[in-house]
């Protein structure tokens, strides 16, 4: 009877597991098609006590991309709301605040990257949420971007070019020898 229980009740931390791996393999293989339009995308950082998903560093900048995946009701128009500070998902808020999570990931990176003094890079927060419509009420200038996968790329396209070449090289360089050091 206890393993019955114990079964009954994993299956659901199971799942969101899953769905949690195979949003996150999604985001990283869409990343990638993004190497032709010269981006650089790093997957899985690890650092102290968390990791980000994925780091994107390009033409329009640089990019830390978390995922959120969530299972989306069925027979009705559900929706990701962002005001600027806080998402509702579906009506409701995440137990864990992804706003906060997603900006003290590109902070972390920020001090990574301008840790030397050579080079500034301003590291901006993405969430993405594949596969939900998403309705973004934050007021303009945005300090982040919450997005469905499908928008991703237009949001880069519209961005204004703010890395040189050389900034690309070194960015990327600097991050490739963090994770190589890991």
């Amino acid at each position: 009877m206890y393993a019955a229980y114990r079964g009954y009740n994993v299956f659901p931390y199971l799942r969101a597991l899953k769905l949690g791996r195979d949003g996150e393999k999604i985001v990283g293989q869409f990343l990638e098609g993004l190497r032709a339009q010269g981006y650089h995308p790093f997957h899985d950082i690890v650092a102290d006590g968390f990791n980000i998903d994925h780091v994107l560093i390009g033409p329009a900048g640089v990019f830390t991309v978390e995922t959120k995946t969530h299972s989306k009701p069925i027979g009705r128009h559900a929706q990701i709301v962002f005001d600027g500070e806080r998402i509702l998902v579906d009506g409701y808020a995440p137990d864990r605040n992804p706003v906060a999570q997603a900006r003290a990931e590109a902070a972390w990176l920020s001090g990574l990257l301008n840790g030397s003094g050579t080079h500034k890079f301003e590291v901006w927060p993405v969430l993405v949420y594949p596969g939900w419509f998403v309705n973004d009420r934050a007021p303009t200038p945005k300090s982040m971007w919450v997005l469905s996968l499908r928008a991703l790329p237009k949001f880069l396209e519209n961005e204004p070019t703010s890395l040189t070449p050389e900034d690309i090289a070194y960015a990327t360089a600097d991050l490739g020898r963090f994770v190589r050091g890991r």
